[in-house]
């Protein structure tokens, strides 16, 4: 599903170029749940955009889901994000003059083959507050709904980025147990980027990242259920 190689990135500030991204090399098959572990400022975010069409590569290659996202055009860039991807971020990003039901039809609207409202809205246990607005809901609830308004669109691939960041310990972990049930149940491709090396427990590969660069990289494991997580 996902083919990375060789992918290098590097920014520049005045005189001053930063390499973020050195010669990755990973890849992620098709139904798993993925891990990218690393402390800040070690890539993963720039590497999570890339694969996210949200940000381009240097060089290298990245391909997902059969497409080489190097050579895709800005509107190419945006056909994919909108088709294939679903994005869950830590602050939840909801629009807040509108509804629960009203943000997840929002991206409903936009995938050329979306999944039903009501159905995914009741597989994250927040079908009875569709009606209310992000503000009359708790941080963990508010998650729920960005979760389904990132799986509502019927992505191939769910990138969630530091998605427990802003949460309490017992809701981190009932998102992370949400977000395991979402991909046993769906089979959406499933890729984490985060700080915190005990979520690893529960992905079938883990991609530990320092300095723009990949120092180890564990797949083909049996991953543990996201409720017995403990950090």
């Amino acid at each position: 599903m996902i083919e990375i190689a060789n992918l290098s990135r590097s920014y520049t500030t005045g005189d001053v170029t930063t390499a973020v991204l050195r010669g990755i090399d990973l890849r992620i098959d098709p139904g798993e749940v993925s891990v990218i572990l690393g402390p800040s400022g070690s890539g993963k975010t720039t590497l999570m955009n890339i694969i996210g069409g949200v940000d381009r590569a240097d060089g290298g290659r990245a391909v997902v889901d059969g497409l080489d996202l190097s050579g895709l055009s800005d509107d190419g860039l945006t056909d994919y994000r909108r088709a294939r991807v679903g994005f869950v971020f830590q602050f939840y990003n909801l629009v807040p003059n509108l509804t629960v039901g009203e943000n997840v039809e929002l991206v409903a609207e936009i995938s050329p083959s979306p999944l039903d409202i009501d159905e995914v809205l009741g597989a994250v246990g927040v079908l009875d507050k569709k009606d209310r607005f992000p503000r009359a809901l708790s941080g963990g609830e508010q998650q729920r709904v960005a979760l389904a308004r990132a799986i509502v669109k019927n992505p191939k691939i769910l990138l969630c980025d530091e998605p427990t960041g802003a949460l309490d310990y017992e809701t981190a972990r009932s998102i992370l147990a949400l977000i395991q049930r979402l991909n046993q149940g769906y089979g959406t491709t499933t890729v984490m980027v985060t700080h915190n090396t005990a979520i690893a427990a529960m992905a079938t590969s883990v991609f530990k990242l320092r300095d723009g660069v990949i120092e180890e990289a564990s797949t083909g494991r049996a991953p543990a259920p996201a409720e017995g997580i403990r950090w």
